[in-house]
This record gives structure tokens, sequence and C-alpha cells, in this order.
């Protein structure tokens, strides 16, 4: 028997678009805001947009900017009067008005301080944050140019993390540098191997003595800040428990919904 199943991916996205307040850039007087973020995120599923790399949050954001302009001159052409345009937008017109039924469910559904705090007590070994680290880096082709950097971190003595800033804006505008910038934080395995060791082994406010190599080229990393690992306090995830259990009572209310509607209707199944 088929049933009517909302997946967790769609609900999540669903429940995403509900409301978009942060604004990120601007594009001839309106806005960049999570929701022109939302479609280039779906290649990254399990991703939270906060949760990259400051340089990869700049590449999505840009990315976003680019798409508004796209769909501005698509527009400017006069491609919604296109019959081409006309035929697509009736074939997504079932699937709108389930989304957007779908968002007035979520809006209804309540989640009490109980239920949150009860689902955290239950589930705390799910929320261990392992160590991170926060780090800043620069990518260079050879090892001599690296070696160089660090030479000028090790003339500036207290004040390497202030050079350190510098270095990187110099280098990235003049296009010496691959590749440079803040990554944010980042637990040991979200990177290459030869990368993660480096940094996880620096204290606060080093940085590399020796270029790190890796198959990309060669780093220069300064370790901005670090945290233990631990278990996440209630009042940091209690907006992420809200949200997953609205997409469980969801889910379950589609369900009862679907099959419900299924007794009363007359349904044929042809083998």
């Amino acid at each position: 028997m088929r049933k009517i199943l909302i997946s967790s991916a769609v609900a999540l996205a669903l429940l995403q678009g509900v409301s978009f307040a942060k604004d990120y850039a601007n594009v001839n007087g309106k806005p960049i805001t999570e929701k022109d973020i939302a479609p280039l995120m779906r290649s990254l599923p399990g991703v939270a947009f906060e949760q990259l790399p400051e340089d990869a949050k700049g590449q999505i954001i840009n990315q976003a900017v680019e798409r508004r302009l796209l769909i501005n001159q698509a527009k400017k052409d006069g491609i919604q009067s296109s019959k081409e345009y006309k035929e697509a937008l009736a074939s997504v017109e079932e699937e709108l008005a389930l989304e957007v039924w779908t968002r007035k469910q979520i809006e209804k559904i309540k989640v009490t301080d109980a239920e949150i705090s009860q689902f955290y007590n239950q589930n705390k070994s799910k929320f261990v944050q392992p160590e991170m680290v926060k780090a800043s880096h620069l990518l260079f082709n050879s090892e001599s140019e690296a070696k160089a950097v660090i030479a000028e971190l090790k003339k500036a003595g207290k004040n390497a993390s202030a050079r350190f800033d510098e270095i990187i804006r110099e280098k990235m505008q003049n296009g010496s540098a691959k590749d440079g910038g803040n990554l944010g934080y980042f637990a040991k395995n979200q990177m290459v191997p030869e990368f993660s060791n480096a940094a996880f082994k620096l204290n606060k406010g080093a940085y590399t003595a020796t270029p790190v190599k890796t198959q990309f080229g060669y780093h220069v990393i300064l370790v901005e800040d670090k945290k233990a690992s631990g278990t996440l306090a209630l009042n940091d995830i209690k907006g992420q428990i809200e949200q997953n259990l609205k997409i469980k009572k969801l889910q379950e209310n589609i369900k009862k919904e679907g099959e419900s509607l299924r007794k009363k209707a007359k349904v044929e199944i042809y083998k």
C-alpha cells in the first residue's frame, strides 16, 4: 500500500523555508536572504550554511548574487511570457500546492519546552561535540613561498597573528597565494589528515613552524581558537531540537492525514 509520506530532507527544507530573515548581500536594492542561499545548499545535504568555513560561505553568497542577476535578466528578456515557461509552470503547480499546504501544516505545529528538554536528556550522547579548531591558512604552490611567509611571522614576534591577517590580504590581492582566509571552526575529520594533524597540534595563537604539504600544495596555518570536546548545552541546540521535533510531528501528521483521506477516497490500483 502506497502511503503519503514526507521525507526528512524535504520536511527540513520546507521548515527552513518558513522564515528568511537574515540578509547576506544586496543586489540592486534587493537583499540576498536565506531563501536565496537554500537552493545552493541542496548540494550539501545535512550541512547548515553557518557550519561552512568562511571562504565557503563567501563562495555560496557570490553564487547566490550571480543567480539573482541571471534571474533578473531572464525576466527582463520576457521569459515569463514564453510558451515553455508557462508549460513548465503548469507542470509544477500540483507540487507547489502540496509544498505550500505543508508549510501551513508546519506553522500549526507547536513544540513545548518540556518536550525539548525531554528529548535533550534522552539523547545527550547525540550532542557530543568533538574537539574543534578555528584556523586561518595560506596555500602556495611552492615550499619556498610558504617558508618566506613563516619567516615574516617569526620577525613579527608577538604580533604574528596580526601580521598573518595582513599577509593574507596582501597575498590574496596580488594572486601569489592559491587560497587563503579564515576556515572557521572544524573537527579533525573535516580536513585532509596532513592539514588536521598539523592544526590540532598547535596551541591557540600559534602557527606552523614549517610548511604543511597536502595534495593541494603547501599551507601555512595559524590557529586562532580551540574548543575541547564536550556535550553541547541545551540552550546552544534548543532551536535545532525544536526543528527536529517539528519534523517528526509533521511526518506523523502527514501519515495520518494520508491514511484518513485514502479511507474516504475511491482508489483503484491496476496490475
